[in-house]
């Protein structure tokens, strides 16, 4: 009898042993790996994406009362699907650089055993990034690359939450031919862009959509992100002098040419900024009073008290002192779609993470930026992604386009300084 009793008292033991090590292996952190630009001529872009990505961690681990009410995983407490494990973000600096980006990838994968990654700003660093990621095969998901090429490569394990290139041009040619329809002259169009595959990829779009749509593109500039001098460009504009002129930079580039124009006195009618480095809220701190009515495309306008992007703006603000903006709210978009599959998945593993991506159908009312929803294609496309037309008005992107969504009329032509 008291054998029998030792062997139950053992027995139960065990049992409570095995429980005590499984909920342990459950409560495991999950690690997302995050490739940002940290330093070099987009770290203000990529440093505050890095906050904004951290507020959605915080709230998935430890909740928010009133975002609950909206998103599941705003409970707190961790990710449900995982036993409550915590995401653990793991930052990397691809320097701004492709081989950078690539080389913190596979350290992400191979060292620091990573479920997923996220990145990378640049869209020629998400090129190589991601290529590491499929080549070892675990999720990659940009949140912001535009690139068209992206997702053309037949890649299993890569998505992107992102409108892209084609939205764009196509919104800017509706709303250039509204224009145009209003009196306003876009008879020249120049369009300015940096030469890696960002630059190059988007421009390349823009000049095919308006051609089709009979916008007249006379005059294509390419030039290096990393230029100390503009003035050669700015020149080639004056002389031309178009009606309208599109920038595709980014930070320092697009601070350099809003001081060279304005040295050199020349602005177009209508000015459009591919986002990018003149959405950065460095570029409008130091010249948003030099560019006042730049026309921008965002995936963000704020909300209604008591929304999605409302109360995530808040709680960023309190962090990082400054709004919400349209690339850093997209970061934050990426990272709360990742860890809804993640919990979906119900594990770790990179097959069913994958999975779960594929699955993913989330609506507009949990939408951290202003989208129609979150569901990728064949390709890994978010085909619900979507895009505003804003203006630059005292400091501050205000919707304009489409009417439906817009918040104020648009004022041209362009001021300026």
């Amino acid at each position: 009898m008291k054998q029998t009793t030792r062997r139950a008292f053992a027995a139960a033991a065990g049992l409570v042993t095995l429980g005590v090590a499984l909920g342990a292996a459950a409560q495991q952190p999950v690690k997302i790996g995050v490739i940002y630009p940290l330093s070099g001529n987009s770290a203000s872009a990529g440093n505050y994406s890095k906050m904004a990505i951290e507020v959605g961690a915080d709230v998935v681990n430890t909740g928010n009362a009133e975002l609950a009410k909206l998103l599941p995983l705003a409970k707190g407490g961790g990710l449900p699907g995982l036993g409550g494990a915590k995401v653990q973000l793991i930052f990397a600096d691809n320097q701004g650089t492709p081989a950078a980006g690539q080389n913190q990838a596979l350290r992400l994968i191979s060292e620091e055993k990573v479920a997923a990654l996220i990145g990378a700003y640049q869209s020629g660093i998400t090129v190589t990034a991601s290529a590491i990621a499929e080549r070892h095969g675990v999720p990659f998901l940009t949140a912001e690359s535009v690139a068209a090429n992206l997702t053309e490569r037949g890649f299993k394990w890569f998505f992107r939450t992102t409108p892209v290139a084609l939205d764009f041009a196509r919104a800017y040619s509706s709303f250039l031919k509204e224009q145009k329809a209003a009196g306003q002259k876009v008879g020249s169009i120049a369009l300015v862009h940096e030469n890696t595959e960002y630059g190059n990829s988007v421009a390349g779009v823009i000049a095919d959509q308006f051609g089709k749509d009979g916008l007249p593109v006379t005059q294509k500039i390419a030039y290096s992100a990393n230029s100390s001098d503009v003035q050669p460009q700015v020149l080639q504009l004056k002389e031309k002098n178009p009606d309208v002129v599109i920038f595709v930079s980014y930070t320092s580039d697009a601070i350099l040419y809003a001081k060279t124009m304005k040295e050199l006195n020349w602005k177009p009618a209508i000015m459009i900024a591919d986002n990018a480095g003149f959405n950065d809220p460095a570029f409008i701190k130091a010249m948003g009073s030099t560019v006042e009515g730049l026309v921008n495309r965002s995936a963000y306008a704020g909300g209604k008290p008591g929304s999605v992007p409302a109360l995530f703006n808040d709680l960023y603000k309190a962090k990082a002192g400054v709004d919400l903006d349209d690339v850093s709210v997209r970061g934050l978009q990426g990272f709360l779609v990742m860890a809804d599959a993640i919990n979906r998945a119900g594990s770790t593993e990179p097959a069913k993470i994958r999975d779960a991506l594929k699955a993913t159908d989330l609506p507009a009312s949990q939408m951290a930026a202003g989208y129609d929803g979150v569901k990728f294609d064949d390709k890994g496309q978010n085909v619900l992604a979507s895009s505003l037309v804003t203006q630059l008005r005292g400091g501050q992107y205000l919707a304009i386009w489409p009417k439906s969504r817009a918040t104020t009329e648009v004022i041209l032509p362009y001021k300026g300084w």
